[in-house]
């Protein structure tokens, strides 16, 4: 990411004296932040006029049709006979490096359309590209389809020789797509039209929420920084922003309740014709993971609400002096703490002392992102919500996306995008088609790389209102992990199992959000009016579906992980570097072996439960410790 100084922050649109103060808050943050990185995307390409990018896409759609009429109606062929193994790995040979080629332009125009998403250029940039991309990948749809057409005898024989057994895993995987796959044709049309479908919809979600305004204090600010304002210190600001969050969301319900149900029938269409029976067995297979270990996750976490967040949130009230909370006061600091600002310079420091007293590998990786500009830090207007790290393709190398305002959540934010970061970068070996890891493990690194922050942190405080506080926000954010994430599954299980009777009408959607969000938070936090609407704005539901539930198993199992690694010798982070370089190469179960871990074992997800209730009781018993 490139370096400047840092944007106004937060994104002010006031006018006259509103506008003034305004700019003056924003000047006094961004002089305390210091400057801020923006990504440098030139390894990518240099722009959007970059005739490099031209070039490439117009290559790319060559090579394309090329594939296709060199193996098109042939992959049977190739697999029979002596030289079968060497046939078919020229073949996935050749595929894999043109999902390379496809990987980096649709990469580039990601993230610049996610740099500003309300700006028209971008967004045409971003659309054309797409839609040439998606043209020129049907001409490569019809390798997975055969190939999985092909005898499993036959297959299995050929990929246990080299060259072709360095893609077993990619093609076992593949093989797994198998009793979901349709004809031809139907599997090009379902390709071609997920540019006015799926996408579309998407893309209208993310155009709706980059153009909405909040009025907080006289100030007219987009998304991030007007759901940052529910962590101020002052509860007043916090109840403002709430307000303003619900009547935004509220006037443009009808909207996001569209979307909503177009995408839900869309997703059931589409695991009619495929066969599925679950409407999340379609994100299971993709995770790699078992129904029935995804079931054993939520029966466990929903189990656990009273000792979980109930319990927390009640003693979060007693420090507020108060019998419950409002819903703006959930993530609200602690009373009679001082809240600080952390420069840039500090949470990267910060980041990468932690990373570096566990593995000088990893934090070696992690600094490069620094060094080299592979990071976007300031919040602007326009810019997508949120964080991610993009893995790119392993030919380049990962970016993160922050929005930094100096937050300690931020600071824990930035150690998870870029546990995401290391993990892609050691993962980038095994190429594009076995680089990817199912989000079963994608959490994983992420959530490591924030625990390892924290308890580096919380080592070095003394003080116990200070350590309360760390405690605090730790519990909040495993909370918002694990509990907050489990809820939003269960929410969308009933929004898409509804919606398969028929549309569904905002105020059944409203209702069935409260209700999810009433059981996990439990009697300690109030659902004042207002708060119906506020799963309008959560992308993963857009975007996604399902997805949601890979945090709470990535936060248990690095629960369960961290665990091994405090009772463990010094070849602990041999083994946990391997896992992070296998990338997709392997199953989790496998990965998992080395350490002793089995997510399989009903009682697996009871140790990471029960680091968060061992936290809440630390905090309790530090009650009258001041």
């Amino acid at each position: 990411m490139r370096v400047s100084p840092a944007a106004p922050l937060p994104a002010v649109m006031a006018e006259g004296a509103d506008a003034a103060r305004a700019a003056a808050k924003a000047a006094d943050l961004g002089q305390i932040l210091g400057p801020l990185p923006e990504w440098d995307l030139t390894d990518l390409y240099g722009g959007l006029d970059d005739p490099n990018f031209s070039t490439d896409l117009t290559r790319a759609e060559e090579e394309c049709r090329q594939f296709s009429e060199s193996y098109a109606g042939k992959i049977t062929g190739l697999a029979t006979g002596p030289d079968a193994s060497a046939r078919l790995a020229d073949a996935v040979a050749a595929y894999e490096r043109i999902e390379d080629l496809l990987g980096k332009l649709m990469s580039y125009a990601g993230l610049v359309y996610s740099g500003d998403t309300t700006d028209e250029t971008r967004a045409k940039f971003y659309g054309d590209t797409r839609e040439r991309l998606t043209n020129a990948s049907g001409d490569l749809l019809f390798f997975g389809l055969e190939l999985n057409r092909v005898d499993d005898a036959t297959l299995d024989a050929a990929k246990a020789r080299e060259p072709l057994s360095r893609y077993a895993p990619w093609i076992d995987d593949l093989r797994r797509e198998k009793p979901f796959q349709l004809e031809d044709r139907i599997e090009k049309l379902f390709l071609e039209k997920s540019v006015t479908a799926n996408a579309a919809w998407d893309r209208l979600f993310d155009e709706t929420i980059a153009s909405l305004r909040f009025t907080v204090q006289g100030e007219r600010l987009s998304l991030e920084p007007t759901l940052n304002k529910l962590q101020d210190p002052d509860g007043t600001v916090r109840k403002e922003a709430a307000g303003a969050i619900s009547e935004v969301l509220r006037t443009n319900l009808r909207v996001f309740t569209l979307i909503t149900n177009t995408l839900a029938k869309d997703k059931e269409i589409s695991d009619r014709w495929r066969g599925f029976r679950d409407v999340a067995d379609a994100r299971h297979l993709s995770n790699r993971v078992e129904p029935e270990v995804v079931a054993a996750l939520v029966d466990a976490v929903q189990a656990a609400y009273p000792r979980l967040s109930h319990r927390y949130y009640k003693l979060k009230a007693k420090w507020f002096g108060q019998e419950t909370l409002p819903y703006w006061d959930r993530n609200a600091p602690l009373p009679k703490v001082d809240q600080r600002t952390i420069p840039w310079t500090e949470a990267r420091d910060t980041v990468l002392t932690a990373y570096e007293a566990f593995s000088p590998d990893m934090a070696s990786i992690a600094k490069r992102f620094f060094d080299r500009n592979w990071i976007d830090a300031p919040t602007r207007p326009g810019k997508a919500p949120g964080a991610f790290a993009h893995p790119t393709v392993p030919s380049v190398h990962p970016y993160v996306l922050v929005n930094y305002q100096g937050k300690p959540r931020d600071v824990m934010t930035l150690a998870h995008e870029l546990g995401h970061g290391v993990h892609q970068v050691l993962a980038g070996p095994n190429g594009a088609l076995m680089a990817p890891t199912p989000l079963t493990l994608a959490e994983t690194a992420s959530v490591f790389g924030e625990m390892l922050t924290f308890r580096k942190l919380l080592a070095a405080t003394q003080n116990t209102t200070q350590r309360r506080a760390m405690l605090a926000a730790k519990v909040e954010d495993m909370i918002n992990t694990v509990v907050r994430q489990i809820a939003f599954y269960l929410f969308e299980r009933k929004v898409h199992l509804a919606r398969a009777k028929g549309e569904l009408t905002t105020e059944q959607i409203n209702a069935l959000w409260l209700s999810v969000q009433a059981e996990s938070l439990g009697p300690a936090i109030t659902l004042d009016a207002g708060y119906e609407p506020f799963w309008a704005y959560i992308p993963h539901f857009i975007h996604s579906p399902f997805y949601v539930y890979a945090y709470a198993f990535g936060d248990c199992l690095v629960n369960s992980l961290y665990g091994v690694y405090q009772k463990s010798g010094d070849d602990f982070a041999e083994r946990y570097m391997a896992l992070l370089s296998a990338g997709g190469a392997k199953p989790y179960g496998e990965l998992l072996a080395p350490f002793g871990l089995d997510a399989r074992d009903p009682g697996f997800w009871q140790v990471g439960l029960g680091m968060i209730e061992g936290m809440i009781a630390e905090l309790e018993a530090m009650e009258g410790q001041d």
